[in-house]
């Protein structure tokens, strides 16, 4: 009975990755590192899609001035000018 129970402790300690949890808390130099990658991935990844974001954002914007719709189309091509001037 009492096996049967530390067994399922055990299991249930495997299934949380509790040791490599310990290992990971008792190496902090290790800890600091995968944090300090995983900030590096997040922050290359926001620069991506930022960019991807804008470069569509301008696309839909000029093809709008494209169309020559007067309200729409001068409102348009005066940010597509400030944005390009501070390029």
């Amino acid at each position: 009975m009492k096996e049967e129970r530390v067994e399922q402790i055990a299991l249930t300690l495997e299934k949380a990755k509790l040791g490599e949890y310990v290992e990971m808390m008792s190496k902090p130099g290790r800890m600091v590192l995968n944090n300090f990658i995983a900030g590096l991935a997040r922050g290359f990844g926001m620069a991506i899609g930022f960019t991807v974001l804008g470069a569509l954002a301008l696309y839909f914007m000029r093809a709008l001035v494209m169309l020559n719709l007067p309200f729409i189309g001068g409102f348009i091509a005066e940010i597509v000018k400030i944005v390009q001037d501070h390029l």
